[in-house]
């Protein structure tokens, strides 16, 4: 196995700009279904598409898990050089995500009864929704093992191989949905179907990647894969990320419900300006692989220097961008809020609460880099920990803003506050977490040396 390379600003970038491209692609998946179905001239249809959507992506969120523990557990494996370990970790997540997979299959009409009674639905998007949910319900299998396969090549530092992949996915799952509700007349089902041939084909383009890389994963010993300590490790840092995961999620529908509680035109707005800041975000999610994928390979390979250079490349990076993404929001976003809505109302309180959202990517650069930096670390109890004090410190500030009655101004400082809480609580724990890992003892103001008498976390 060759060596990972040091890590250098040109490399970070190299790393970030493939990762965020491959971001830029989903949102367009979402258009073309939903314009594809939009044509079919059934109101009903089109609801179903979309709430399958928003379905299907929160059930699928919950295991974006596996493939950031297959990320960092894999660039740790690259930085140790030792090849056999990067097969099986990539073997036990493959095994995990086609095993959870299959249990989301087997377990669709539970599944399929809570989320439609949550939608609150009519009737005819209920239907529609059905036939959408019960097919599509058949790519889990593929999905979760293309986050094994994806997690597995970005821990390699291969994100252009990432973003060939999740090209390759969604360009296929585009021309399958024209050709099967276009051209078939296929409808809801065709669409639900597209997916699930997408989704097959990246699977095994993914394994054709990953054996020109070397890499045979159905050949590692079924003993290898059922190691239990490596798999109470691995399955330890999927629980952490996946409680992460779910704090986050709580925020962000906290957040959402609050906001709906102002009124419509008030829901409207923070609707128009989430998406500014998820556009922000797609930027930032780059600089996060980037530092899993450096963080992870100088762990491996025990050099206490590199990660520390790989962090401060990161967050500079990422900062710089946030910075930047959230100049270009304040200048534009006006422009932006025009485009989304048309409404009046809507568009005037956009713009009273956009310094907010234009903030957001700056003030999120700092933990989204320490996030790539843990989960590369596998931090991941840290991390989790971290997040779920920042979720309290968030609720404690809903109520101050509440009963101070700032409105949705004292909503979006609480939202800013949160970010900002995990940025500092993760930027406090770093040096005794690094420390801990590195077992390294100050030598000199400012400067570290490896003793490698002390264990890793």
């Amino acid at each position: 196995m060759t060596s990972p390379g040091p890590a250098t600003g040109r490399r970070v970038l190299a790393l970030a700009l493939p990762m965020t491209l491959a971001n830029v692609t989903t949102p367009l998946l979402g258009f073309v279904g939903a314009a594809v179905i939009g044509r079919l001239g059934d109101a009903a249809l089109l609801g179903a598409v979309a709430l399958g959507a928003v379905i299907f992506d929160a059930i699928f969120w919950s295991f974006g898990s596996l493939r950031m523990a297959t990320a960092g557990l894999t660039a740790q494996a690259v930085g140790a050089r030792d090849a056999g370990e990067v097969d099986c970790t990539l073997a036990r997540a493959l095994a995990a995500g086609a095993l959870a997979g299959l249990a989301l299959v087997l377990l669709q009409g539970p599944l399929a009864a809570g989320a439609f009674a949550l939608s609150g639905a009519s009737p005819a998007v209920t239907q529609g929704l059905a036939v959408y949910f019960h097919i599509r319900i058949f790519a889990a299998p593929f999905t979760l093992a293309n986050y094994a396969v994806l997690g597995s090549v970005l821990g390699r530092g291969r994100t252009d191989l990432g973003l060939l992949l999740q090209v390759v996915i969604n360009l296929a799952n585009i021309a399958l949905t024209l050709v099967l509700v276009l051209g078939f007349g296929l409808g809801l089902a065709g669409a639900a179907l597209a997916t699930v041939l997408a989704e097959a084909a990246g699977l095994g383009l993914g394994l054709l990647v990953l054996a020109r890389l070397g890499s045979y994963p159905f050949r590692v010993p079924l003993s290898a894969v059922r190691d239990p300590a490596s798999l109470r490790r691995m399955l330890s840092v999927n629980a952490d990320v996946i409680a992460r995961t779910l704090a986050l999620v709580s925020a962000i529908a906290l957040f959402s419900a609050l906001g709906a509680r102002s009124g419509d035109t008030v829901l409207a707005a923070n609707a128009v300006l989430w998406n500014l800041f998820l556009i922000g975000g797609f930027f930032l999610d780059g600089f996060a692989t980037a530092a899993e994928t450096l963080c992870g390979q100088a762990v491996g390979a025990r050099d206490a220097a590199a990660f520390r250079r790989a962090v401060s490349l990161c967050l500079r990076w990422c900062i710089g961008f946030g910075l930047g993404v959230s100049v270009i929001c304040l200048v534009l976003g006006g422009a932006f809020i025009d485009a989304v809505t048309t409404s009046p109302e809507v568009r005037e309180a956009a713009r009273r609460y956009l310094a907010f959202a234009a903030a957001a990517p700056f003030i999120a650069a700092t933990p989204f880099a320490y996030d790539g930096i843990y989960i590369g670390a596998t931090w991941t109890r840290a991390m989790r920990d971290l997040m779920l004090a920042a979720l309290l410190a968030y609720g404690l500030a809903l109520a101050a803003v509440r009963y101070a009655d700032l409105g949705n101004a004292g909503l979006w400082l609480s939202f800013l506050g949160f970010l900002a809480a995990r940025g500092i609580g993760q930027a406090l724990a770093y040096p005794g977490l690094a420390r801990r890992t590195f077992g390294e003892v100050r030598t000199a103001p400012g400067r570290f040396s490896a003793d490698p008498s002390r264990p890793s976390r």
